[in-house]
């Protein structure tokens, strides 16, 4: 409660909004995944995410292309957009560059980003839109059967790699902090509370963020646990020491992709450059006046 004093002398009093919660931002629309999938626990990790954010639903868009970690959005109270298959990323940037004030997120999996949709990539990265992209890598393509995907492990017996995958796996990690982008992260459902703080602070990063999930698939991936199996295989980047502000030190770290599952923040640049978005504003501020003068 605020009271405040108006002009006339009169006092009003202001209710102060509720905190935001969970709730807030958890849609009616229940997932359908399978019964173990990784995916819950990113979304969950996403809704805490949210909360310590504090932006209402109505000021955040969230975009996916296809696959199952792509339904995300319908889960959500938050805009959504479902794209077509590999085209999150552009659809995402046009609507950054509409509507600068929005936060906008982009979700899909290994497939959606790095196999049809792996030439946007790069281009987002360059432009440095204010986005944060969140891939759920599960490698395979599990939507579709369970075929081998671009981050499926060589030698791996898949529906389209029945005698075992003759190809090398894309590395996510390495690809990214290659091209130039200046928040680059790695996170487990297995550890739900990093990975809610991780998503967190790639939100709050000023500029293009990437995480990476390693989000088991239940069904075409490997029928283990994997939850378990990652709370005691993942080495945590903080716990080890490492310094996110060393570029170089995050290459190195991220070549273990695939043997090691280090998790936490590989690389943040120290000096973020300016955003698209926000240069779009200052042009738009420069030239405003001088289309005025002319008309």
């Amino acid at each position: 409660m605020i009271t405040s004093t108006t002009d006339c002398g009169c006092e009003s009093t202001l209710v102060a909004p509720a905190p935001l919660t969970t709730k807030d931002f958890r849609s009616d629309l229940k997932p359908i995944w399978c019964p173990g999938c990784g995916d819950y626990g990113v979304v969950t990790a996403l809704y805490r995410a949210l909360v310590a954010i504090g932006r209402p639903s109505h000021e955040i868009a969230f975009i996916s292309g296809i696959g199952c970690s792509s339904r995300i959005p319908g889960y959500t109270t938050a805009y959504g957009f479902n794209t077509v298959h590999g085209r999150a990323l552009p659809v995402a940037q046009g609507i950054k560059m509409a509507n600068p004030d929005l936060l906008v997120l982009v979700a899909g999996g290994d497939g959606d980003g790095f196999s049809i949709g792996g030439g946007h990539v790069p281009h987002a990265i360059r432009r440095n839109l204010d986005l944060t992209y969140i891939v759920m890598d599960n490698h395979i393509y599990g939507l579709t059967k369970g075929q081998l995907s671009p981050t499926t492990p060589r030698g791996a017996k898949t529906s389209s790699s029945t005698y075992g995958s003759m190809e090398d796996p894309v590395n996510p990690l390495l690809y990214v902090l290659s091209y130039g982008a200046g928040f680059v992260a790695q996170g487990v459902p297995a550890d739900m509370d990093g990975l809610a703080k991780m998503i967190e602070e790639a939100i709050r990063y000023p500029g293009f963020a990437f995480v990476n999930v390693q989000s088991p698939c239940i069904t075409f991936g490997d029928p283990d646990d994997q939850l378990k199996i990652q709370k005691t295989k993942m080495r945590k980047l903080a716990a080890e020491g490492h310094d996110p502000s060393n570029w170089l030190r995050a290459m190195e770290l991220a070549q273990d992709y695939g043997k090691e599952l280090y998790t936490g923040v590989f690389y943040r640049n120290p000096n973020p450059p300016p955003t698209y978005d926000s240069q779009i504003r200052e042009r738009q501020a420069t030239l405003r006046p001088k289309v005025a003068a002319a008309g």
